[in-house]
């Protein structure tokens, strides 16, 4: 049976098209450019100096402060800069640069293929290893998991969910890492519910991922209290809040979060990089990363070191199409457009679209007609035409009232606005504006 979640969404067309496009291994390139910053929380401080030698999964930044996560290597060779550079959002942050001079990595690292099942390190070995090699979620978040892992005082959890739904079009490497390493993700699921001393968890996938629905549904048999639930095809399914109310029927209150519940939710792509970390003591150091679009010739998912440069990846995807008119980072509805292709690949770098440029202009925006459809495709309950006016208007604290914190930033709404308003824009600026606010009073 199908489940889904039971309030608003959209189907917009799915453009999956590197689905079957088995992971490639990307070439080494001659530099990466590794950012202190690919976490949630404090950037992490330096321990390496210019000229200094590294071995790929050597650290290079370590955290600071409980919020924030380790920064390893992913290469071997020379420190060249430490110095701000430009990343994915534009503006420039601390990173190393580091000339790559070959692939010698720390001694401690298992690389070998073989699958390693049995897990033998107790749930605080599990945090420590996980906080050690710089983990943090993979499914656009970039929490730290190590933090996710430890449930706080007061708090019970009694369920993991992974999220294998991956509802953004084009993307497909979560896909990919199900049909390929769906014995190492399980494994790491295992580990997972172990260092939160859960014994049942729920791998969601959606019902257009019928090889990886078969895959682990087939695997899951040799591992005690997995099971694998298939849901309905319906955006935003991969919030958090939805595919808790999808898999278990159980509601996250408004400003809550999932462990108000009773639940965990991780992503595959961090469940795989827990195995890993706690069965390979493997640092994150490289991902998965979908590089896709219509006009290009060689799209594809690619296994790619944390730094290098997107411009590397758009080459291995054939080049740039004459036709692009804008490269976005991460999904169509959530992800946001590069100003260059010259900025590294982060911990948090789901995939590339490159769109052709008859689908990257806004279409002129007329007056709201109050159709309602916004609020009938939002999975929040939310009325986005009001947030959007009262964020445009600078009405902040009745934005707050109206619960602007509560939007997960999806943008069904401004994809359904058949007056092509910048919803989700005005929003965006709404919400941030009021969690300053709200800090500015804890902190008073």
């Amino acid at each position: 049976m199908f489940k889904t979640f039971p309030k608003g969404g959209i189907h917009p067309p799915e453009n999956k098209i590197t689905a079957d496009k088995a992971i490639t291994v990307l070439p080494l390139p001659s530099a990466v450019t590794v950012p202190l910053n690919q976490h949630i929380g404090a950037p992490a401080i330096p321990v390496v100096e210019k000229g200094a030698a590294v071995k790929a999964g050597q650290i290079i930044g370590q955290a600071k402060g409980f919020v924030s996560a380790n920064i390893h290597s992913p290469v071997s060779g020379k420190v060249s800069k430490i110095e701000p550079v430009a990343d994915t959002t534009g503006y420039k942050q601390m990173a190393i640069v580091i000339d790559v001079e070959g692939d010698e990595w720390i001694e401690t690292t298992d690389r070998s293929a073989t699958l390693v099942k049995e897990v033998t390190m107790t749930r605080e070995q599990i945090v420590e290893r996980c906080r050690e090699c710089g983990l943090v979620g993979l499914g656009g978040a970039t929490f730290p998991t190590h933090i996710k892992m430890t449930v706080p005082a007061g708090k019970k959890c009694d369920m993991l969910i992974i999220n294998g739904v991956e509802c953004e079009p084009y993307l497909t490497s979560d896909h990919r890492l199900m049909v390929e390493k769906g014995a190492e993700v399980l494994t790491g699921v295992t580990i997972i519910m172990k260092a939160l001393g859960v014994s049942s968890a729920v791998v969601g996938i959606e019902a257009n991922k019928p090889d990886a629905i078969s895959q682990l549904t087939s695997l899951a048999g040799g591992f005690e209290g997995i099971s694998v639930q298939p849901l309905r095809v319906k955006y935003p399914q991969g919030g958090e809040k939805q595919l808790i109310k999808a898999c278990t029927g159980r509601e996250v209150p408004s400003g809550g979060l999932p462990l108000d519940v009773g639940v965990v939710v991780q992503n595959v792509g961090t469940a795989f990089a827990v195995y890993e970390a706690v069965q390979k003591n493997k640092p994150l150091i490289e991902r998965v990363v979908t590089v896709t679009g219509k006009s290009l010739s060689q799209p594809g998912n690619f296994l790619v070191r944390i730094g290098t440069s997107v411009t590397k990846l758009i080459e291995a995807a054939g080049g740039m199409p004459g036709d692009t008119g804008k490269i976005v980072n991460g999904g169509p509805m959530m992800g946001k457009a590069l100003a260059m292709t010259d900025v590294p690949v982060t911990k948090g770098t789901s995939g590339i679209i490159l769109f052709p440029d008859s689908e990257s202009r806004r279409d002129e925006i007329m007056p709201c007609i109050r159709c309602g459809k916004c609020s009938t495709a939002c999975a929040m309950g939310l009325e986005p035409w009001l947030l959007s006016v009262l964020s445009e208007k600078t009405m902040f604290e009745k934005a707050e009232a109206e619960k602007i914190t509560d939007c997960m930033e999806c943008g069904a709404c401004s994809y359904t606005c058949p007056a092509k308003r910048p919803l989700l824009d005005y929003i965006r600026l709404g919400k941030a504006t009021v969690l300053k606010m709200i800090r500015e009073r804890i902190t008073k």
